[in-house]
Order: structure tokens, then sequence, then C-alpha cells
């Protein structure tokens, strides 16, 4: 009888990078458009926390951009993200929670 091993790539890779997706309980949205570098960058640390997020690529779509400036206090660059609603700012915004050691329980909270 045969044993097969079946091995999730991730299962042994979130160890190894420090990566808790199980601890990950916010909704977290993010306006963005296709090649922004910040956009990217931004989806880097996410994707790097172990974060599903919701993106919304707003890419020449007037509407959607209305629709996110007025989330966003009538910010109008991208990216810009939510974690449960609340709005973060910008890639560097999010950047400054990480170093503030202030972005994990923000992303530990369920969303209400």
């Amino acid at each position: 009888m045969k044993t097969l091993l079946k091995i999730n790539m991730l299962d042994f890779l979130n160890p190894v990078l420090n990566r808790h997706p199980e601890r990950v309980k916010a909704n977290v949205e993010l306006y963005t458009w296709q090649t922004c570098p910040y956009c990217i960058r931004a989806k880097i640390l996410l994707w790097w926390k172990g974060v599903n997020f919701t993106e919304y690529k707003i890419d020449g779509d007037e509407a959607a951009r209305a629709k996110m400036a007025e989330r966003a206090n009538g910010r109008r660059s991208v990216p810009q993200i939510f974690i449960n609603n609340q709005h973060i700012g910008g890639c560097d915004d999010l950047y400054q929670l990480d170093t503030q050691s202030q972005l994990d329980p923000l992303l530990a909270q369920a969303a209400i």
C-alpha cells in the first residue's frame, strides 16, 4: 500500500516566512490602478502578511474613482486602502502602520 504525502506549499512556507494568514480576520479593500507601483507595493505587503483582500481596479472608471474618493475623504490618489471599512490611506500609510507595529492588530480584528 502506497502512502501519498500531500504538501501545500503555503503550509510549508508560511511558518518559514513568518506569515500567519489564520490570524487575519479583517475585511481589507484596495482601490488600485493596474500599473501603479505604489499599488503593487501595498499588495505585496498584504500578500506577505497572508491577507486575502478585495481589489477594485479603477483604471479609467471615473464612477469607481468617484466612489473611492467619497469613501477616502476626497483623496483621489491610488492606492486607497480600507480595513474593516476604516480608511487607512495609501501605500505609505500602510507601511507606516506596519513599521509602528499597528498593522497586525488591525488585521487581526474581525469585521463587524
